[in-house]
């Protein structure tokens, strides 16, 4: 991996060189991991050139691409699909990768927020499902439309797939006339396997992980296809809400739950970062043994 001092060292040509090789090696990353479903290097790599790529922007500025990946999420909806266009945008995660990084972004929600330090700020954690972002939403209780994350602008109409799943609720009990859930579709390790072993018996193409098969069967143009595939669905988060589901992020969590929807139950509160590096550990050492993939918490 290059080191900072290494980028110091570079002349604006070089820099720029690389900045556009990398946006060639991201694009097609990102393309065959979100529109194919069929990733050409693994999650570690791409993170390990986006973050190159960060770096030497953040040293030539002025040499910043056009098509940079840097505030890009996800890639364009693919060919087939009807287009929506999502009422709250749908953002990526930011990412961290020790407590250096965690302190950083407390301080940052301390600046956001005008806090100061002896303020007591409380976080949720829960496992990252590795699986497909899925936005649902609920007018007046109905589920009227489920939307793939797309750029995070604009999505793929995969409304009558989700209806297939069985973790998704077509009707809610709730007073909202509007209502936003957003999750992740996922396959659990045991279906996952079986999914392959019965193709591989049909002498038909297997799926190379859980991810894939889940992202690639949620976006069939065929429901029927979805239909007969063994599909999940942790809800998380949110968009657009006609009022609040909680005053905290656990409260709306538990909300959520209370609707009818799976949310993960590895999810806990903590009141430091102490706590949230600890239970950081804890999923890393149950990683391989909840059922399906994550990729970070």
């Amino acid at each position: 991996m290059v080191e900072r001092n290494d980028i110091v060292n570079y002349s604006k040509s070089k820099a720029a060189k690389e900045l556009a090789r990398l946006a060639i090696l991201l694009k097609r990353a990102n393309k065959s991991y979100h529109q194919d479903d069929d990733p050409i290097i693994s999650d570690a790599e791409f993170d390990k050139l986006k973050q190159l790529n960060q770096k030497i922007e953040d040293y030539f500025p002025d040499l910043k691409r056009i098509d940079s990946l840097s505030d890009v999420v996800g890639a364009s909806p693919a060919t087939g699909f009807a287009k929506i266009k999502h009422s709250k945008k749908m953002f990526s995660l930011g990412k961290a990768f020790n407590e250096e990084d965690l302190n950083e972004f407390a301080l940052r929600i301390r600046k956001h927020l005008g806090l100061n330090s002896d303020f007591l700020l409380a976080f949720t954690a829960e496992p990252k499902i590795d699986g497909l972002s899925l936005s649902l939403r609920y007018e007046n209780g109905f589920l009227v439309h489920a939307v793939t994350r797309g750029d995070g602008e604009i999505g793929e109409d995969v409304t009558n797939n989700a209806k297939t799943i069985n973790s998704i609720p077509e009707y809610l009990e709730t007073q909202q006339e509007v209502l936003e859930v957003r999750g992740e579709v996922y396959m659990s390790h045991k279906d996952f396997f079986e999914l392959n072993r019965n193709r591989k018996q049909e002498n038909k193409k297997t799926f190379a992980n859980p991810r894939n098969a889940a992202a690639g069967s949620l976006r069939q143009l065929d429901s029927k296809i979805t239909r007969n595939r063994p599909l999940d669905f942790f809800a998380y988060s949110w968009g657009e809400l006609s009022e609040p589901l909680g005053d905290t992020q656990l409260e709306a969590i538990m909300k959520l739950k209370s609707l009818g929807f799976q949310t993960n139950p590895l999810t806990v509160k903590a009141n430091s970062i102490h706590e949230l590096s600890t239970h950081f550990k804890l999923i890393e050492q149950q990683r391989n043994v909840i059922g399906y993939d994550i990729d970070g918490v």
